[in-house]
Protein backbone atom coordinates (compact mmCIF):
# COMPACT_ATOMS: atom_id res chain seq x y z
CA UNK A 1 0.00 0.00 0.00
CA UNK A 2 1.53 3.78 -0.94
CA UNK A 3 2.19 6.01 1.99
CA UNK A 4 -0.09 8.44 2.81
CA UNK A 5 2.48 10.67 2.61
CA UNK A 6 3.08 10.33 -0.77
CA UNK A 7 0.66 12.46 -2.11
CA UNK A 8 1.70 15.14 -0.09
CA UNK A 9 5.33 14.80 -0.13
CA UNK A 10 7.34 17.41 -2.86
CA UNK A 11 10.11 15.91 -5.12
CA UNK A 12 13.50 15.42 -3.64
CA UNK A 13 11.93 14.44 -0.11
CA UNK A 14 10.56 11.20 1.36
CA UNK A 15 8.33 12.36 4.30
CA UNK A 16 7.78 8.82 6.13
CA UNK A 17 11.68 8.99 6.02
CA UNK A 18 12.56 12.27 7.51
CA UNK A 19 9.70 11.99 10.48
CA UNK A 20 11.39 9.01 11.66
CA UNK A 21 14.34 10.37 11.93
CA UNK A 22 13.28 13.63 13.44
CA UNK A 23 11.53 11.23 15.66
CA UNK A 24 15.19 9.27 16.53
CA UNK A 25 17.49 12.26 16.35
CA UNK A 26 15.00 15.71 17.60
CA UNK A 27 11.62 14.66 18.84
CA UNK A 28 8.65 12.47 18.17
CA UNK A 29 6.41 14.16 15.53
CA UNK A 30 3.03 15.04 16.70
CA UNK A 31 0.48 14.22 13.94
CA UNK A 32 1.15 13.92 10.45
CA UNK A 33 4.33 16.15 8.88
CA UNK A 34 3.94 18.00 6.18
CA UNK A 35 6.26 19.63 3.85
CA UNK A 36 7.01 22.47 1.56
CA UNK A 37 9.04 23.95 -1.33
CA UNK A 38 10.62 27.15 -0.20
CA UNK A 39 11.03 29.91 -2.79
CA UNK A 40 14.79 31.06 -3.84
CA UNK A 41 17.71 28.51 -2.89
CA UNK A 42 18.30 27.87 -6.55
CA UNK A 43 21.13 25.37 -6.10
CA UNK A 44 20.68 23.33 -3.46
CA UNK A 45 16.83 22.63 -2.29
CA UNK A 46 15.10 24.04 0.98
CA UNK A 47 11.80 22.45 2.47
CA UNK A 48 9.69 23.77 4.96
CA UNK A 49 8.64 20.70 7.34
CA UNK A 50 5.81 21.42 9.87
CA UNK A 51 4.18 18.95 12.43
CA UNK A 52 2.06 20.00 15.51
CA UNK A 53 4.91 20.05 17.58
CA UNK A 54 7.19 22.37 15.89
CA UNK A 55 8.94 23.63 12.27
CA UNK A 56 12.31 22.54 11.05
CA UNK A 57 13.50 23.37 7.76
CA UNK A 58 15.54 20.82 5.81
CA UNK A 59 18.13 21.43 3.52
CA UNK A 60 19.36 18.95 0.58
CA UNK A 61 21.71 18.74 -2.93
CA UNK A 62 19.81 19.41 -6.21
CA UNK A 63 18.01 16.45 -7.94
CA UNK A 64 20.13 15.15 -11.22
CA UNK A 65 23.50 15.48 -12.15
CA UNK A 66 25.37 18.09 -9.43
CA UNK A 67 29.01 19.55 -9.68
CA UNK A 68 32.14 18.62 -8.11
CA UNK A 69 32.80 20.15 -4.73
CA UNK A 70 29.52 21.72 -4.28
CA UNK A 71 26.42 20.78 -2.23
CA UNK A 72 27.91 19.75 0.52
CA UNK A 73 25.37 19.53 3.11
CA UNK A 74 28.11 18.16 6.31
CA UNK A 75 30.51 21.85 5.26
CA UNK A 76 27.37 23.44 5.20
CA UNK A 77 26.26 22.12 8.43
CA UNK A 78 29.55 22.38 9.96
CA UNK A 79 30.12 26.21 9.19
CA UNK A 80 26.80 27.23 10.34
CA UNK A 81 27.41 24.90 14.06
CA UNK A 82 30.87 26.72 14.51
CA UNK A 83 28.93 29.86 14.08
CA UNK A 84 26.19 29.20 16.07
CA UNK A 85 28.41 30.75 18.69
CA UNK A 86 29.04 33.72 17.67
CA UNK A 87 27.80 37.01 16.77
CA UNK A 88 27.37 35.94 13.12
CA UNK A 89 23.76 35.50 12.61
CA UNK A 90 22.96 31.82 11.22
CA UNK A 91 20.05 29.56 12.28
CA UNK A 92 20.43 27.51 14.94
CA UNK A 93 21.52 23.75 13.56
CA UNK A 94 19.51 20.79 14.72
CA UNK A 95 20.52 17.60 13.08
CA UNK A 96 23.02 16.57 9.91
CA UNK A 97 21.79 12.80 8.18
CA UNK A 98 24.71 11.50 5.88
CA UNK A 99 22.58 8.20 5.79
CA UNK A 100 21.45 8.01 1.96
CA UNK A 101 18.77 5.87 2.66
CA UNK A 102 16.12 8.18 4.91
CA UNK A 103 15.31 10.23 1.43
CA UNK A 104 18.15 9.52 -1.02
CA UNK A 105 20.80 12.14 -0.40
CA UNK A 106 22.81 13.78 2.10
CA UNK A 107 20.81 17.10 4.29
CA UNK A 108 20.39 18.92 7.30
CA UNK A 109 17.73 20.32 9.23
CA UNK A 110 18.15 23.66 10.92
CA UNK A 111 15.46 26.16 12.92
CA UNK A 112 13.03 27.56 11.48
CA UNK A 113 13.71 31.34 11.36
CA UNK A 114 11.02 34.13 11.02
CA UNK A 115 11.21 36.86 9.54
CA UNK A 116 12.01 38.71 5.62
CA UNK A 117 13.52 37.71 2.94
CA UNK A 118 14.04 40.13 0.20
CA UNK A 119 14.17 38.75 -3.22
CA UNK A 120 12.85 41.15 -5.83
CA UNK A 121 11.71 44.63 -4.03
CA UNK A 122 11.35 46.11 -0.84
CA UNK A 123 7.66 45.90 0.83
CA UNK A 124 6.18 49.30 -0.20
CA UNK A 125 5.83 50.08 3.65
CA UNK A 126 9.69 50.47 3.61
CA UNK A 127 11.23 53.92 3.05
CA UNK A 128 14.75 55.09 1.44
CA UNK A 129 16.35 55.42 5.35
CA UNK A 130 15.32 51.72 5.45
CA UNK A 131 17.27 50.89 2.23
CA UNK A 132 20.42 52.83 3.90
CA UNK A 133 19.74 51.11 7.09
CA UNK A 134 19.53 47.75 5.50
CA UNK A 135 23.03 48.48 3.19
CA UNK A 136 24.66 49.22 6.94
CA UNK A 137 23.43 46.13 8.61
CA UNK A 138 24.33 43.99 5.40
CA UNK A 139 28.01 45.93 5.78
CA UNK A 140 28.33 44.74 9.30
CA UNK A 141 27.04 41.65 8.81
CA UNK A 142 30.06 40.55 6.33
CA UNK A 143 32.80 42.65 7.81
CA UNK A 144 31.54 40.21 11.59
CA UNK A 145 31.97 36.93 9.94
CA UNK A 146 35.48 38.23 8.62
CA UNK A 147 36.71 39.12 11.87
CA UNK A 148 35.60 35.73 13.54
CA UNK A 149 38.85 33.82 14.34
CA UNK A 150 38.33 30.52 12.52
CA UNK A 151 40.68 28.51 14.16
CA UNK A 152 39.73 29.31 17.85
CA UNK A 153 35.85 28.20 16.37
CA UNK A 154 37.13 24.64 15.18
CA UNK A 155 37.45 25.68 11.64
CA UNK A 156 41.15 25.16 11.50
CA UNK A 157 40.73 22.65 8.93
CA UNK A 158 37.80 24.07 6.87
CA UNK A 159 39.81 24.99 4.09
CA UNK A 160 42.82 25.71 2.10
CA UNK A 161 43.26 29.72 1.93
CA UNK A 162 47.00 29.35 0.91
CA UNK A 163 46.63 30.33 -2.60
CA UNK A 164 42.66 30.78 -2.67
CA UNK A 165 41.74 32.95 -5.19
CA UNK A 166 43.98 31.35 -8.56
CA UNK A 167 42.45 28.27 -7.17
CA UNK A 168 39.24 29.65 -7.35
CA UNK A 169 39.55 31.14 -10.97
CA UNK A 170 41.46 28.00 -12.13
CA UNK A 171 38.66 25.71 -10.82
CA UNK A 172 35.16 28.09 -11.88
CA UNK A 173 37.04 27.07 -15.15
CA UNK A 174 36.41 23.63 -14.48
CA UNK A 175 32.99 23.99 -13.49
CA UNK A 176 32.42 25.78 -16.64
CA UNK A 177 33.32 23.18 -18.60
CA UNK A 178 31.71 20.64 -16.84
CA UNK A 179 28.23 22.58 -16.79
CA UNK A 180 28.28 24.40 -20.61
CA UNK A 181 25.31 23.60 -22.78
CA UNK A 182 26.98 25.82 -25.75
CA UNK A 183 30.42 27.61 -26.92
CA UNK A 184 30.54 31.42 -25.34
CA UNK A 185 34.09 32.60 -26.51
CA UNK A 186 33.29 36.07 -24.48
CA UNK A 187 33.50 33.64 -21.56
CA UNK A 188 36.86 31.94 -22.27
CA UNK A 189 38.74 35.18 -22.84
CA UNK A 190 37.16 36.93 -19.46
CA UNK A 191 38.72 32.91 -17.93
CA UNK A 192 41.93 34.23 -19.47
CA UNK A 193 41.84 37.70 -18.09
CA UNK A 194 41.32 36.92 -14.53
CA UNK A 195 43.99 34.12 -14.55
CA UNK A 196 46.74 36.50 -16.10
CA UNK A 197 45.76 39.05 -13.24
CA UNK A 198 45.33 38.26 -9.78
CA UNK A 199 46.08 39.92 -7.30
CA UNK A 200 47.97 39.26 -3.89
CA UNK A 201 45.25 38.35 -1.69
CA UNK A 202 45.12 39.78 2.41
CA UNK A 203 45.29 37.64 5.87
CA UNK A 204 42.22 34.57 5.04
CA UNK A 205 39.34 34.80 7.01
CA UNK A 206 35.96 32.54 6.83
CA UNK A 207 34.14 33.07 3.40
CA UNK A 208 30.67 32.76 2.77
CA UNK A 209 30.73 32.20 -0.89
CA UNK A 210 27.20 33.57 -1.71
CA UNK A 211 26.85 36.63 0.13
CA UNK A 212 23.76 38.72 -1.03
CA UNK A 213 20.82 40.33 -0.05
CA UNK A 214 18.78 36.97 -1.15
CA UNK A 215 20.39 35.06 1.55
CA UNK A 216 19.66 37.20 4.71
CA UNK A 217 16.70 37.53 6.74
CA UNK A 218 15.55 40.85 7.63
CA UNK A 219 13.47 41.21 11.32
CA UNK A 220 10.35 41.93 10.59
CA UNK A 221 10.07 44.83 12.65
CA UNK A 222 13.58 46.23 12.28
CA UNK A 223 14.81 45.83 8.77
CA UNK A 224 18.34 46.84 10.02
CA UNK A 225 18.46 43.58 11.78
CA UNK A 226 19.71 40.47 10.07
CA UNK A 227 18.10 37.61 12.29
CA UNK A 228 20.08 35.05 9.90
CA UNK A 229 22.43 34.64 6.88
CA UNK A 230 21.00 30.88 4.87
CA UNK A 231 22.87 29.35 1.81
CA UNK A 232 26.58 28.48 3.39
CA UNK A 233 27.18 26.01 0.91
CA UNK A 234 30.33 27.28 -1.29
CA UNK A 235 31.47 28.58 2.48
CA UNK A 236 35.55 27.77 3.20
CA UNK A 237 38.55 29.22 4.38
CA UNK A 238 40.28 32.20 1.97
CA UNK A 239 40.41 35.66 0.39
CA UNK A 240 37.78 37.82 2.09
CA UNK A 241 37.92 40.67 -0.77
CA UNK A 242 36.17 37.28 -2.92
CA UNK A 243 32.90 37.64 -0.61
CA UNK A 244 32.47 41.62 -1.23
CA UNK A 245 33.30 41.79 -4.71
CA UNK A 246 30.78 38.56 -5.32
CA UNK A 247 27.63 40.81 -2.79
CA UNK A 248 29.32 44.10 -5.17
CA UNK A 249 28.82 41.56 -8.26
CA UNK A 250 24.81 40.92 -7.36
CA UNK A 251 24.65 44.48 -6.00
CA UNK A 252 22.75 46.59 -8.87
CA UNK A 253 22.52 50.39 -8.09
CA UNK A 254 20.74 53.32 -9.62
CA UNK A 255 21.48 54.64 -13.09
CA UNK A 256 22.71 51.03 -14.09
CA UNK A 257 22.49 50.44 -17.88
CA UNK A 258 19.68 48.05 -19.11
CA UNK A 259 21.85 44.74 -19.52
CA UNK A 260 22.59 44.98 -16.00
CA UNK A 261 19.35 44.20 -14.75
CA UNK A 262 18.63 42.22 -17.56
CA UNK A 263 21.50 40.23 -16.63
CA UNK A 264 20.83 40.20 -12.89
CA UNK A 265 16.74 40.18 -12.82
CA UNK A 266 15.01 40.23 -10.55
CA UNK A 267 17.75 41.21 -7.70
CA UNK A 268 16.82 44.76 -8.15
CA UNK A 269 16.03 45.83 -4.50
CA UNK A 270 19.48 47.24 -3.82
CA UNK A 271 18.85 50.22 -7.05
CA UNK A 272 15.56 51.81 -4.86
CA UNK A 273 15.98 54.78 -2.96
CA UNK A 274 18.65 55.10 0.42
CA UNK A 275 20.77 51.65 -0.77
CA UNK A 276 24.32 52.13 -0.74
CA UNK A 277 25.89 51.98 -4.10
CA UNK A 278 28.46 49.48 -4.61
CA UNK A 279 31.57 51.98 -4.68
CA UNK A 280 30.19 53.26 -1.26
CA UNK A 281 29.38 49.64 0.30
CA UNK A 282 32.63 48.87 -1.12
CA UNK A 283 33.98 52.18 1.15
CA UNK A 284 32.17 51.39 4.07
CA UNK A 285 33.47 47.57 4.29
CA UNK A 286 37.25 49.25 3.72
CA UNK A 287 36.13 51.63 6.60
CA UNK A 288 34.85 49.08 9.07
CA UNK A 289 37.32 46.63 8.59
CA UNK A 290 40.88 47.92 7.89
CA UNK A 291 41.11 46.37 4.64
CA UNK A 292 42.51 47.55 1.02
CA UNK A 293 39.86 47.27 -1.12
CA UNK A 294 41.69 49.48 -3.87
CA UNK A 295 41.51 46.46 -6.39
CA UNK A 296 37.77 45.54 -5.92
CA UNK A 297 37.08 45.35 -9.76
CA UNK A 298 38.87 42.48 -10.22
CA UNK A 299 36.69 40.69 -7.19
CA UNK A 300 33.67 42.71 -9.06
CA UNK A 301 34.90 40.76 -12.17
CA UNK A 302 35.74 37.45 -10.59
CA UNK A 303 32.29 37.40 -9.07
CA UNK A 304 29.99 38.08 -12.33
CA UNK A 305 32.13 34.75 -14.13
CA UNK A 306 31.47 33.11 -11.19
CA UNK A 307 28.28 34.23 -11.64
CA UNK A 308 27.90 33.30 -14.68
CA UNK A 309 28.95 29.55 -14.40
CA UNK A 310 26.19 28.58 -11.77
CA UNK A 311 23.79 29.92 -14.16
CA UNK A 312 24.56 27.60 -16.48
CA UNK A 313 25.01 25.00 -14.20
CA UNK A 314 21.47 26.17 -13.03
CA UNK A 315 20.51 26.00 -16.66
CA UNK A 316 21.82 22.61 -17.42
CA UNK A 317 19.97 21.26 -14.67
CA UNK A 318 16.87 23.03 -16.40
CA UNK A 319 17.00 21.38 -19.41
CA UNK A 320 18.16 17.97 -18.14
CA UNK A 321 14.19 18.19 -16.53
CA UNK A 322 16.22 18.25 -12.80
CA UNK A 323 14.96 21.29 -11.86
CA UNK A 324 11.56 21.77 -9.45
CA UNK A 325 9.90 25.36 -8.80
CA UNK A 326 8.93 28.26 -11.10
CA UNK A 327 11.40 30.74 -13.13
CA UNK A 328 14.68 28.31 -14.27
CA UNK A 329 13.74 28.70 -18.02
CA UNK A 330 15.26 32.56 -18.10
CA UNK A 331 18.21 31.16 -17.00
CA UNK A 332 20.08 30.11 -20.40
CA UNK A 333 19.79 33.52 -21.72
CA UNK A 334 20.97 35.13 -18.83
CA UNK A 335 24.46 33.87 -18.85
CA UNK A 336 26.07 35.93 -21.96
CA UNK A 337 24.29 38.88 -20.61
CA UNK A 338 26.29 38.48 -17.39
CA UNK A 339 29.44 37.62 -19.45
CA UNK A 340 28.73 40.94 -21.23
CA UNK A 341 28.70 43.18 -18.09
CA UNK A 342 31.75 41.36 -16.57
CA UNK A 343 33.62 42.01 -19.71
CA UNK A 344 32.91 45.69 -19.77
CA UNK A 345 33.67 46.13 -16.25
CA UNK A 346 37.29 44.18 -16.71
CA UNK A 347 37.76 46.79 -19.53
CA UNK A 348 37.13 49.77 -17.57
CA UNK A 349 39.11 48.38 -14.69
CA UNK A 350 42.32 47.21 -17.03
CA UNK A 351 42.10 43.89 -16.46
Amino acid sequence: MASANAARTPDGLDLDGVSRFLSTNVAPVDGTLTAELLAGGRSNLTYLLTAANGAWVLRRPPLGHVLPTAHDMAREYRVIAALSATDVPVPRPVALCEDLSIIGAPFYLMEHCQGLVVRDALPPQYTAADGLRISEAMVDALARLHEVDWQAVGLGDFGRPQGYLARQVRRWGEQWDRAKTRELPALDRLRERLAAHVPESPPPTIVHGDFRLENVMLAADDPARIVAIFDWEMSTLGDPLADLGWTLALWSEAGDPIVYHEALAPIVATAEPGFFTRARFAAAYAERTGRDTSRIDYYTVFGLYKLAVIIEGINARFLAGETRGEGFERFGRQVPLVVEVATELAERAGI
